[in-house]
């Protein structure tokens, strides 16, 4: 009698999405901290933007390495290493006393959280066959985002019963009971957990990558030697470098140039990415290859954003001013599912390596767009306009980095043409 599949893997995506949601909300839990922080403290605004500061720093500069970890010593240690240590180090923020503890909690902080997102994209190759990455990918995406959005308010909440300190201790706590769930309930191979059934094993195309035989050093030049790889990260630092400028000079402009409240963007942005999960399914069956519906989500993607922006900039009317730049947001966030399951595919084996590079240069555009706006600014003498050309502009960089990109064939047939079949390409 044959069995009807479990769904093991719905839990897997769930965990994803939990661990996305919880990332962004213990990040984003600084920012409403930071009035009373400055008081108790007696903070300076340059040393305040430190601490802001301080997670980039160590996020981006261990990103690399802890994708590589992932791929050698598997998924389940590296994600728990994740989620406790950076739960460890939310707690500690709350039991600093003075600027040198804060700034050391929040660089080792940025550091246990690196590796994350290469590490939920090594899961959900493993576990999920090819026609849910995408929709996984959007759920995990717009999670994330609203982590972010559900901040202010959950912490604003929480401030009525606890203060501060207390709020990161418990934010700590919460994250070390999520890790040690995930530590005990998930496994590398889906074949060795007992929820799995063999129905639901027979749809996971995918086996468990075994660690690479050859050393970091072939993985690396075989990742720096690859266009591929190259364009999937700077249109990844395209899609950073318009979020963190979304997020930290936008709202100040719409506030005192327009007058406009941006509480729903990052709705709008995660709605862009459960719908961009949906649709690049749908695009992939009526194309009819899932390298061309990859790329017309990209140009969709990137050309819109930067489209919706430009109109954004002759528009008067609040109302609409407000829904073009919605849909910007909402646009731009469609390079989401496609540049992760993109990196699962050119990764292979190496996915924790790829995406991890990849996620470094977004993490660089995220460094980079908040810097550039305040030049810009000074240099135009706060002429606003021209910061969402710049942003257009490199939207527009991350649609042409998908003429580059080839986003099926695995990182080691890149570099040996001769030994795979002719890409399809739009």
């Amino acid at each position: 009698m044959s069995l009807a599949p479990t769904h093991t893997r719905r839990t897997i995506v769930a965990f994803g999405a939990a661990i996305a949601f919880l990332s962004f909300l213990d990040r984003s839990a600084i920012s409403q901290a930071a009035p009373a922080i400055t008081r108790e403290m007696h903070l300076s605004p340059e040393r305040m933007g430190l601490i802001f500061s301080a997670f980039g720093f160590t996020y981006a500069a261990f990103e690399m390495p802890s994708g590589w970890l992932c791929d050698r010593f598997g998924v389940r240690k590296l994600l728990t290493r994740v989620v406790l240590l950076w739960s460890l180090f939310t707690a500690t923020t709350g039991v600093a006393w003075n600027f040198p503890s804060l700034f050391v909690s929040r660089l080792l902080f940025g550091a246990g959280e690196s590796g994350c997102f290469p590490g939920l994209a090594s899961m959900f190759r493993t576990w999920l066959p090819l026609r849910e990455r995408n929709s996984a990918e959007g759920i995990k995406a717009a999670c994330a985002r609203w982590g972010a959005a559900i901040a202010p308010a959950l912490i604003t909440g929480l401030y009525t019963w606890f203060t501060w300190r207390q709020v990161f201790v418990l934010l700590g706590v919460v994250g070390a009971a999520l890790g040690l769930i995930f530590a005990l309930w998930y496994r590398n191979d889906p074949a060795t957990h007992a929820s799995v059934n063999a129905a639901e094993l027979a749809l996971l195309p995918v086996r468990p990558p075994r660690p690479a035989s050859h050393g970091s050093g072939a993985t690396w030049t075989a990742i720096v030697r690859s266009r591929s790889v190259w364009a999937l990260g700077l249109q990844w630092f395209a899609h950073y470098y318009g979020f963190y400028f979304y997020i930290t000079w936008l709202p100040l402009y719409l506030y005192r140039v327009r007058g406009l409240d941006l509480r729903h963007g990052a709705l709008a942005a995660g709605l862009g990415s459960l719908f961009a999960g949906w649709a690049t399914s749908a695009l992939t069956t009526r194309v009819g290859s899932v390298a061309r519906a990859r790329k017309l989500m990209g140009y969709i993607s990137y050309g819109g954003a930067a489209a919706l922006l430009l109109l954004f900039t002759s528009v008067t009317n609040p109302v609409l001013a407000m829904i073009a730049m919605s849909l910007s947001s909402f646009a731009a966030e469609f390079s989401g599912p496609i540049s992760w399951t993109t990196a699962m595919d050119i990764g292979g084996e190496n996915v924790g390596a790829v995406s991890g590079f990849m996620n470094t240069l977004g993490q660089l555009g995220a460094s980079v767009a908040p810097a550039v706006t305040g030049f810009l600014l000074q240099l135009t003498g706060n002429g606003w306009n021209f910061t969402f050309y710049a942003s257009a502009l490199i939207y527009a960089a991350g649609a042409v980095c998908w003429m580059t990109i080839d986003p099926t064939t695995p990182l080691q047939d890149q570099l040996s043409p001769g030994l795979h079949p002719a890409h399809q390409s739009l």
